[in-house]
């Protein structure tokens, strides 16, 4: 019997308040990646590793790919998105767990060759980037600036 099989990923969006009360996030604009290059993106976010939890995949990822240190307790879950790429290969069958995080310690600062810039970008004023957002992660942010983000998303799945 075949098991259908889904691939996890850990996504920490760092947020800082801005002085007019709005919320800025870090995002990265991939390059060398293979996957969604040129587009911006969450400023961490990998796959969970065999024996790791999604909470220890954060925290990794955090000081990975941006230098910073972060405690599980600092992480706030905002949604798990089930997404498809409608393949039905298990690669592209993926379940992510976005958290929030909203303190840290250590500068962010780009870490790895998988990212051509960092930049702190209003949630209200994506529109305003030269490159587009990864479009799943686009949803994540879109709904989280509109206060509409579900603790459950889907995406890439038909709408019945």
């Amino acid at each position: 019997m075949h098991r259908y099989r889904v691939v996890p990923a850990a996504y920490v969006l760092l947020l800082r308040e801005e002085a007019d009360g709005s919320d800025s996030a870090l995002l990265q604009l991939r390059t060398g990646t293979g996957f969604m290059d040129g587009h911006w993106a969450c400023g961490a976010a990998g796959h969970v590793e065999a024996g790791e939890s999604v909470l220890a995949a954060a925290v990794r990822e955090a000081a990975e790919e941006l230098g910073v240190e972060v405690d599980t307790a600092g992480l706030l879950p905002l949604t798990v998105m089930h997404r498809t790429q409608g393949t039905g290969l298990a690669i592209d069958e993926r379940v992510d767990v976005f958290f929030s995080c909203r303190r840290w310690r250590g500068d962010p600062r780009l870490q790895e060759d998988k990212a051509a810039d960092l930049r702190w970008v209003r949630l209200d004023a994506l529109d305003s980037l030269a490159e587009p957002v990864v479009p799943h992660e686009r949803q994540v942010l879109d709904g989280l600036a509109a206060g509409t983000l579900a603790p459950v998303t889907a995406f890439g799945f038909a709408q019945h």
